[in-house]
């Protein structure tokens, strides 16, 4: 056996041609590869491994051997069995390779390649589960229809076509999924849910699967889930000096509700996340009941709810009480008795922090209304309320100014902000791949409930009237998003198709 160092070169007889392959399995558990005419081997190497490669390469001279380290083995294992990929339905790096994590908790991973028999699928739905994540995707759609299957992603909001072709095997990719995401493939005529676990280069990846049937197959949707990555500083998220001091003052509060509230997709977990890294977390106890569980929190208890066996977020939000929580996180109030037990639970000295599908931040307090909660304990147990919305962000290397119309002039007085000199609107070019954006950007509405809001809440005032005590006009979501039209860092268009002139 040879010596082995981080990186070290030695001799070994060859072949000239070295276009054979190990297999994809062998070359992974052996630790050798066989590459343009050098073999290269990982810490781990056997001597089955070299002696399956010196027969392939047979017994002429000067073929480097190159010792690496894992890392560097498991990046050009990634390079090697991947360097086919570079038709248009790739666009990805190919140094990146996805894992299938194996459901046994100390199995080890499986790799979506392992398969031969059934390979141009697995690397076709590989390739696409690949490209969806490196572009930052939040959703993945796979749509059969008559004439093929389409393949879209959703990027900053919006829907990009990945493929859409009638020559691949669609039920074969549909089967696959759900193979993968533990459905019943045999099951084609109801709804399923699943999950499938992966790894890309060391990021922990959760895709929630969701398939339903249709009239040309079924349709599978899938929700990337990013859980190793990092949480966002408040200064990331797009708030103000003065909604920054605002958070830090209510996440440092001993009781209470804090709510979060907007559509689907707007980012309100994240808000929530950022405020648990202001809570102490030496000092505190913090619990979360949340489905999914989106990142992994450092120094926190997270619950994952499952319905199907009875934990509900009632049902879980009542077990955190009894684990001596300073402060809970309930992933979102949807119903009267989640929203009851939560009220319990701030009333007898928790800080809870979830969140609620609301328009606005006064909306949300018609909202918990609506769901049964009396006004006296609204108005006891809740401290404030964030709604949010995210804007694209305009692509600083070709937006393109414009002097403000008469209209658009006109828009910012009524909202009691300065008209600025020059307005920005999207052009496309190479960098942002033509959409004349680049990223998200939160605009945030909050308010807190002081003695006056409270009071108002107490003796069941109408939200026109609840709106007028807590929100100057540029406060709101629409005067927040004029706000960054205005500094050029989105659109004016933008802001009217995401929040609307409600004013």
């Amino acid at each position: 056996m040879m010596s082995r160092n981080a990186e070290t070169s030695h001799r070994f007889p060859a072949e000239s041609s070295l276009a054979t392959k190990l297999p994809f399995a062998f070359a992974r558990d052996q630790q050798v590869l066989l590459e343009d005419g050098r073999l290269i081997v990982g810490p781990a190497v056997t001597q089955l491994g070299l002696r399956e490669a010196q027969r392939r390469l047979g017994l002429v001279p000067d073929v480097d051997v190159q010792e690496t380290d894992q890392a560097g083995f498991e990046t050009a294992l990634a390079r090697i069995y991947n360097a086919g990929e570079t038709d248009a339905d790739t666009g990805t790096d190919p140094e990146l390779l996805f894992d299938l994590e194996d459901s046994a908790a100390n199995a080890r991973q499986r790799d979506l390649l392992d398969d031969p028999g059934d390979a141009p699928v697995i690397q076709l739905v590989n390739r696409l589960l690949k490209r969806a994540v490196l572009n930052g995707a939040s959703d993945l759609h796979v749509e059969p229809h008559e004439h093929g299957l389409r393949v879209r992603m959703r990027i900053d909001g919006f829907l990009q076509e990945v493929m859409d072709r009638p020559d691949v095997p669609v039920k074969r990719i549909v089967s696959r999924l759900k193979v993968m995401a533990g459905l019943d493939i045999a099951e084609t005529r109801l709804p399923q849910d699943g999950r499938i676990p992966l790894t890309l280069g060391g990021r922990m990846i959760d895709t929630r699967v969701s398939s339903l049937p249709g009239h040309y197959g079924e349709r599978i949707v899938l929700r990337i889930l990013d859980r190793s990555a990092g949480l966002m500083p408040l200064t990331d998220l797009g708030l103000t000096r003065t909604q920054q001091t605002l958070l830090k003052r209510l996440s440092a509060l001993p009781n209470g509700i804090i709510l979060a509230t907007g559509p689907t997709g707007a980012g309100k977990t994240t808000t929530l996340y950022s405020l648990l890294q202001l809570a102490d977390r030496a000092e505190r106890n913090i619990v979360t009941v949340e489905d999914p569980i989106e990142y992994d929190l450092p120094g926190i208890s997270q619950s994952q709810i499952n319905a199907d066996i009875g934990m509900t977020f009632a049902a879980g939000l009542r077990a955190t009480l009894r684990q001596d929580p300073d402060v809970i996180l309930v992933g979102e109030i949807r119903d009267p008795e989640t929203a009851s037990v939560a009220t319990q639970a701030a009333l007898t000295g928790h800080l809870v922090f979830s969140s609620l599908h609301a328009n606005s931040s006064i909306g949300a307090i018609v909202r918990l209304r609506d769901l049964g909660l009396d006004n006296f304990l609204i108005a006891a147990t809740l401290r404030g309320v964030i709604a949010q919305r995210l804007l694209r962000k305009l692509c600083p290397d070709c937006r393109r100014p414009h002097q403000p119309t008469e209209d658009e002039a006109d828009l910012f007085r009524r909202h009691g902000i300065a008209v600025p000199d020059v307005l920005y609107e999207p052009f496309g070019c190479d960098t942002c791949g033509g959409s004349g954006h680049s990223g998200r950007i939160g605009i945030f509405e909050m308010i807190e409930v002081g003695e006056t809001l409270r009071a108002a809440i107490d003796r069941g005032a109408t939200e026109t009237e609840m709106k007028t005590h807590a929100l100057g006009v540029s406060e709101t979501l629409f005067g927040q998003g004029l706000t960054a039209a205005a500094a050029g860092t989105s659109s004016l268009t933008e802001t009217l198709r995401v929040v609307g002139d409600v004013a």
